[in-house]
């Protein structure tokens, strides 16, 4: 990661002057998150990609499964998606120097990180974690995300005890060259979360040609 022929260190442009003068600079640049994650590529098979029907609707209908209030701040501890087997601690995410969103430590397959600069899964705003596809071994905690549908819960086990579950509304893949930095870390009226990892093919020379993105709002919140 890091040389100027990785994904990257292409993802830069994706950051906008636009996307920092809207005031979230820091979400902004956390579009190099995604497109950084490991690519070593098909150790496990070609991981699933999402299909145009599972894609994000214009306007979700929330009609069967309004927001749910917001929660007070609390880190996150742990991450559970039933529907593709995955139950993993989260590590907290941070930027480096030159604005890179760091990637959870690539030898623990079975973690995923939260972005500490943004949201708090259960607050207002649009809650980042991110995980790898795959690493030097083989399949890692996101490998399935492409393979997840509408109305698949992920549930987010907080430090104040509370289990936030959220629904999700879709899932899209997108080419680094053409993130949608705004829509994915844009600000949002309502408790959201978004899960990334690579995706979109791969090719030897440049690893994983985009991300994969899951779009939730948060449905319930349970309390120890």
């Amino acid at each position: 990661m890091g040389s100027p022929d990785d994904p990257a260190a292409a993802s830069t442009e994706a950051a906008s002057p636009r996307a920092r003068k809207a005031g979230f600079p820091k979400l902004a640049a956390a579009v190099l998150l995604g497109v950084a994650l490991i690519y070593h590529g098909l150790l496990g098979g070609a991981p699933p990609q999402p299909t145009s029907a599972e894609a994000l609707a214009a306007h979700p209908d929330w009609a069967d499964a309004p927001p749910a209030a917001p929660l007070p701040a609390s880190a996150p501890l742990r991450i559970r998606i039933p529907a593709i087997s995955v139950d993993a601690p989260l590590t907290g995410l941070h930027l480096d120097r030159q604005h890179h969103l760091l990637p959870p430590p690539d030898e623990q397959r079975n973690l995923a990180g939260w972005y500490t600069g943004g949201a708090a899964p259960g607050t207002v705003g649009a809650a980042i974690i991110a995980g790898h596809v795959d690493n030097a071994h083989g399949p890692a905690v996101f490998y399935g995300l492409g393979s997840l549908h509408r109305g698949d819960t992920v549930s987010i086990l907080r430090r104040d005890r509370r289990t936030a579950t959220f629904r999700v509304d879709g899932i899209d893949v997108y080419s680094r060259k053409s993130f949608p930095d705004r829509k994915v870390y844009g600000p949002t009226p309502y408790p959201e979360l978004r899960l990334i990892t690579c995706g979109g093919g791969y090719t030897r020379a440049s690893g994983y040609l985009g991300n994969v993105v899951v779009f939730a709002h948060l449905v319930t919140a349970a309390s120890p």
